[in-house]
């Protein structure tokens, strides 16, 4: 199965986002802006961020932190999860432990609509203990499934890389990684992968 083929057809760009996509003419029912961290079975970079689909298989966990927000009037500042996947197959959700009751509240009735793609995927929701470190370069994040360190791809004169216009409203601010360690193990899939792709980006969607 294509990578972007995941969200069952709905609008192209958005595939990898399992972002229900804006209805033109709507009232706005919810507005987001969240960081995203990723890293993937895929090589270095991976064709899918770039709008070209691939037959491979994509193994991934995504870390998405709102910073900012509504869903129906409720905030979404704070709400944080992982996505752990086997794109287009299914999903593994982790939630953070230390949201608050409202938070969670909120991210129960969200979910299903701004990551449809995901929600209908999932196997398997649970509030988990959540590890977030960011250093010079460098960026780790875990739950007790999975596991991922990553670091700043060097480009000319060790700058970062920075990629703009990307098709998709999950990739606003793209910034190329690769993973210097990337492991999950449940009872969907076990895996460990070194050297390939990772991104941090800016999502910004609304709808």
């Amino acid at each position: 199965m294509k990578r972007r083929a995941f969200t069952g057809g709905l609008l192209t760009g958005m595939a990898l986002t399992g972002v229900t996509p804006l209805s033109l003419g709507a009232s706005e029912r919810f507005s987001m802006i969240a960081d995203l961290a990723e890293c993937c079975s895929c090589e270095i970079p991976c064709p899918c961020n770039f709008g070209l689909p691939t037959e491979l298989r994509c193994d991934g966990n995504r870390l998405i932190e709102i910073r900012s927000g509504h869903f129906e009037g409720a905030d979404l500042t704070g709400i944080r999860f992982l996505v752990t996947f086997l794109m287009g197959n299914w999903t593994r959700i982790h939630i953070d432990e230390s949201m608050t009751p409202a938070q969670q509240e909120t991210f129960d009735k969200m979910f299903p609509v701004i990551f449809a793609g995901f929600d209908r995927l999932a196997r398997s929701k649970h509030r988990v203990p959540f590890t977030v470190e960011r250093g010079d370069g460098t960026l780790r994040f875990s739950v007790p499934e999975s596991s991922v360190d990553m670091a700043l791809l060097p480009g000319l004169s060790g700058e970062r890389i920075e990629v703009n216009g990307l098709p998709n409203p999950a990739y606003h601010e793209y910034v190329q990684y690769r993973a210097v360690d990337h492991r999950h193990s449940s009872a969907d899939a076990t895996w460990e992968y070194v050297g390939t792709n990772g991104f941090t980006s800016v999502m910004r969607v609304s709808g």
